[in-house]
């Protein structure tokens, strides 16, 4: 079958630049879809985005649909045709329904008797006819969360679109694309290039773009050029070394055409603000990189990306100047009237800020935390008194005017501002650290100080809001419990803190007066308890494994993961699946029984097989084994240990009945089985792990 390059291109006003890879990914990977849906079969994809265009070019596309077999079953052969073997209605009416005769039926068996069938072959239709649909649909289907109109249209975009380029081969496919007549024509640089440019084929767009045009429309290729000159102007200051987070990046490649990188110098006075403000206001407001020297101190430099070439490049440095003097003088401003009035004095303005309507103001939060913070800094060795008073300033940033105009500095500030007022090493750093992890794999809280607030602050919010019956529903988590659980587990399991949740949740809720919810720090624990499923998950540790830990309900985080390694490596043994099936069938014969009536005491003068004299021989020696290793918590030598029980267990259950005639040799053989049950209770029940087929 004949190919050809296909390319589509949407030419619009400025993009959204936050969400233009996401929209280019989402466009190509509509088209992609609906192609392969089609049956139409492709070659390469490429994919281009620009601030004023979404654009794919899809190499190698077949010209039309492979042609499809159809087979289209009707009436039962007995039910076709009359005893004179004359075709009834029931026949005709399929054949009429098909467009065919009735002598043009075939007929097929099954195990279910014969059948009419029509037999067909349905040609392709051409991929020039499918095209138009596939984009639209693409267009419908692109994650915009708000869409608007323009002029006259009744057509709706994220933004305004101005031109369609629509190429198969050099051939433009003449179907209307969002209102529009598509054409071979696309739109160079709004300043370098105000002009139409005609594209010959699919293979001459980024070609004509960029020697015409001035325009790199290639996502990736615009972004390694900024990432290079950003590099390669501050490495020519020296010492200078530019910082370039991805996501910045990404932005700035998503604001510009044909990027210009630029050096830029502030006043050095303003280094004396921390370093976290002037690279806020120089980031979210201006989209500027910063630069360090050697030794990571911030120099009085900043990098901003021109859209054009200037033919006075001086100029466009002077207005950036220009433009960031009086936002770095906001910052200073700030920060010197901040530096006026000590965090301690910012307490009492905590109480008119309502943290939620049921469980008081910030205030009140900072209460609590500082009390349940003094009773865990305890739990883990660290200094009750540095965890209650940093627990109380936690939250007296957030009405300085820092913080207020820059609420990403929360904490930060924090730390800033302690350190002035002379607070202790330990309280200034919690103030930042009562946020760690910010995110899935963010750094934790280096000190216990710090430790103890992050988790007390969770801890405070999770069993408030269970208690008043306002737990995170679907999609529902407004104060975000589900990462603060993650938060308080990676915490606890990461600095290896001996901390029982739910011995933590029930102080949590001693400091409320007003929870309607009965017991809710069992529903907190019970909660937390689950989150540990996705993040074992996440490790490749098996949903079977967090299962066979989670039926024993450690409340232990630390213990609940130790458990959890200790299982997967008892799960890759050799013994592991035997014993996994000897205790689902022991844990199914106890049950039976009335399991928790079932005794654990074994009378040897009752033993009688060879078989059961071994196993409560072997049982009794790894119990003496196994429960020093069990109170260390060292629980993977306990199971390495207890996988030697296999051949016993195996020759047990091949040769001795349990269920005897005789009562008292019954219960016997029970309280062996109980006995042997319990011993791997102690870490998890392996019963739920797979066993042997």
């Amino acid at each position: 079958m004949a190919t050809q390059d296909f390319l589509v291109e949407l030419g619009t006003e400025e993009l959204p630049p936050k969400a233009l890879k996401t929209l280019s990914e989402a466009f190509t990977r509509g088209i992609t879809q609906g192609l392969t849906n089609a049956g139409i079969k492709y070659g390469k994809v490429e994919a281009f985005a620009a601030p004023r265009r979404l654009a794919v070019r899809i190499r190698k596309l077949a010209d039309a649909q492979p042609d499809k077999a159809v087979e289209r079953r009707g009436p039962a052969v007995k039910a076709a045709f009359d005893d004179a073997g004359n075709p009834t209605r029931a026949l005709t009416g399929f054949a009429t329904s098909q467009g065919v005769t009735p002598d043009q039926l075939d007929t097929m068996e099954t195990d279910k008797g014969a059948w009419v069938v029509y037999r067909t072959v349905e040609q392709g239709k051409p991929t020039v006819d499918l095209l138009p649909d596939l984009i639209e649909q693409s267009l419908a289907a692109l994650p915009i969360p708000k869409r608007m109109r323009w002029g006259a249209h009744k057509t709706e975009f994220v933004r305004p679109v101005h031109w369609v380029l629509l190429l198969l081969g050099n051939k433009i496919i003449d179907a209307p694309i969002m209102g529009l007549t598509p054409g071979n024509k696309t739109r160079g640089h709004r300043f370098h290039c105000p002009k139409s440019l005609i594209i010959p084929t699919p293979n001459d767009y980024e070609v004509v773009l960029k020697k015409e045009g001035w325009v790199i429309a290639d996502f990736a290729e615009r972004r390694e050029k900024i990432r290079a000159g950003v590099t390669a102007i501050a490495q020519q200051q020296g010492q200078g070394n530019a910082v370039i987070d991805d996501d910045l990046l990404d932005e700035v490649t998503s604001l510009n055409e044909w990027p210009v990188p630029l050096l830029g110098r502030f006043e050095e006075r303003f280094l004396k603000v921390p370093a976290e403000a002037l690279i806020s206001s120089m980031k979210e407001h201006q989209k500027y990189f910063h630069v360090v020297d050697g030794d990571d101190r911030m120099l009085p430099l900043f990098i901003t990306v021109a859209n054009l070439e200037s033919k006075d490049p001086a100029q466009v440095i002077a207005g950036n100047e220009k433009v960031i003097r009086p936002r770095l003088s906001d910052a200073a401003f700030f920060y010197e009237t901040d530096l006026k009035t000590p965090l301690a004095d910012r307490i009492e303005r905590l109480k008119p800020i309502v943290f939620q309507d049921k469980l008081g103001s910030l205030h009140d939060k900072s209460v609590r935390v500082a009390a349940l913070a003094k009773r865990i800094a305890d739990a883990i060795g660290s200094d009750p008194a540095l965890a209650e008073r940093a627990a109380m300033l936690a939250k007296t940033d957030l009405v300085t005017e820092m913080v207020l105009e820059f609420t990403d500095l929360q904490g930060i500030m924090g730390q800033y501002y302690a350190h002035h007022d002379d607070e202790h090493n330990d309280v200034a750093q919690a103030l930042n650290e009562q946020y760690l992890p910010r995110f899935a794999g963010d750094q934790l809280p280096a000190t216990l100080t710090g430790c103890a607030v992050a988790i007390a602050d969770r801890l405070d919010s999770l069993v408030g809001l269970f208690g008043i019956n306002q737990p995170p529903s679907g999609t529902r988590d407004p104060f975000a419990l589900r990462r603060a659980s993650l938060g308080v587990l990676r915490i606890i399991i990461e600095r290896q803190l001996p901390l029982d949740l739910q011995a933590c949740c029930e102080w949590a809720a001693e400091n409320f007066h007003q929870l309607t919810a009965n017991e809710p720090a069992s529903a907190v624990v019970d909660y937390m308890l689950e989150r540990f499923r996705a993040h074992y998950d996440e490790q490749g540790i098996g949903a079977e494994v967090y299962l066979a830990v989670h039926a024993r309900r450690p409340t232990k985080p630390l213990d609940f993961d130790q458990r959890v390694k200790a299982v997967e490596a008892f799960r890759k043994m050799p013994e592991a699946q035997a014993l996994a099936a000897a205790n689902k069938r022991v844990s199914n014969i106890l049950t039976k029984q009335g399991g928790e009536q079932v005794g654990e005491t074994v009378d040897p003068s009752l033993l009688q097989d060879r078989a059961e004299k071994a196993l409560a021989s072997t049982v009794s020696e790894q119990s003496d084994a196994v429960l020093p290793l069990f109170e260390k918590g060292d629980y993977s030598a306990a199971l390495a240990s207890l996988a030697t029980l296999r051949q016993p267990v195996d020759h047990f259950f091949e040769e001795v009945m349990v269920m005897a005639d005789d009562d008292a040799i019954r219960n016997n053989r029970l309280a062996l089985l109980n006995q042997l049950r319990n011993l791997f209770l102690r870490v998890a029940d392996i019963s739920l792990l797979p066993a042997a087929g």
